[in-house]
């Protein structure tokens, strides 16, 4: 029993005393590791703030900013720790940390191909110039204004104060129309007026009660007026002219302004712009006689 006890402290005694040999061997590249982390920390967390600051300038919104910088400061650490590892002579822990990292990036990745492809949009899409915060956008059946660009969803405010949260995925592979990166809008008024009315008086009376309403419309010559068809109960047109505008609910207030003017000085001119009427005509003469028809009803 004690012979056992001997060759079992023996064998305990000689591998603390391996691991210790080991470690005084390894020591100094040990301290350099350490160094190297430390090191390298230091230059992450400059680095990062350093690319904060230059990014901040081009781009307004600050978690896309901290996600850039945080993944800037991780790649920095994650190279120290390499390093690291190469210097304590570990490079088959280096290898299988690679390998590993390669098939967890793998399995996230197919398993967040959704969330990923939003993140890389949402990047994208702050940098474009073209799609600012406070643009007034049209796109995949809504409009409004733009009021956050996020990493995962492009926010638009409509018009009723409702919030819309698109992917971003689907910002960048469908069509954007933005009404801000103009500062002109066109205006688009259809109209009828009745049969009687004096075609010629009621063109210059609509071209210059638009001029007289909008003050960057400079004479009534820059109103455009063309009649369309001869309606069920009316002479239709066409009314177009430019406002200054960068949205479409300033578009829908000076169309609202154009229709309320437009009536206004019509009401004056006594020029009418008639109901729809349907005129039913019998070219045949019928007669009724009341009085043989009440007494066949009585009988």
């Amino acid at each position: 029993m004690t012979d056992e006890l001997n060759t079992a402290y023996e064998l305990i005694s000689g591998k603390l005393i391996g691991w210790l040999n080991t470690f005084v061997k390894n020591l100094p590249n040990l301290v350099i590791a350490i160094i190297v982390l430390i090191v390298f920390y230091f230059i992450a967390k400059y680095v990062s703030r350093l690319i904060g600051k230059l990014i901040s300038r081009k781009v307004e919104q600050d978690s896309l900013v901290n996600i850039i910088t945080k993944i800037t400061s991780i790649t920095i650490i994650a190279v120290g720790l390499f390093l690291a590892l190469g210097v304590m002579n570990l490079s088959k822990t280096l290898e299988t940390l690679i390998g590993a990292a390669g098939v967890s990036g793998l399995v996230i990745g197919l398993a967040l191909q959704g969330t990923l492809s939003n993140t890389f949009a949402g990047i994208v899409l702050s940098f474009r110039k073209s799609i600012e915060l406070g643009n007034w956008v049209e796109t995949n059946g809504f409009s409004g204004e733009v009021v956050e660009i996020s990493l995962k969803n492009f926010v638009v405010k409509e018009a009723d104060n409702n919030m819309v949260l698109i992917p971003n995925k689907s910002i960048l592979e469908n069509p954007v129309k933005n009404y801000s990166l103009t500062t002109k809008m066109r205006i688009f008024l259809e109209c009828g007026v009745g049969y009687e009315s004096d075609l010629d008086e009621v063109e210059a009376l609509t071209k210059q009660t638009v001029a007289d309403t909008f003050d960057q419309i400079n004479s009534p010559d820059d109103v455009e007026f063309y009649y369309t068809e001869y309606g069920g109960s009316s002479i239709n047109y066409l009314c177009r002219f430019w406002i200054e505008s960068e949205n479409a609910l300033e578009k829908m207030k000076a169309k609202s302004k154009a229709i309320i003017e437009i009536k206004k000085a019509y009401d004056k001119k006594d020029i009418n712009i008639p109901f729809p009427i349907r005129t039913l005509q019998f070219d045949n003469k019928l007669s009724l006689d009341y009085n043989k028809e009440l007494e066949l009803s009585q009988n």
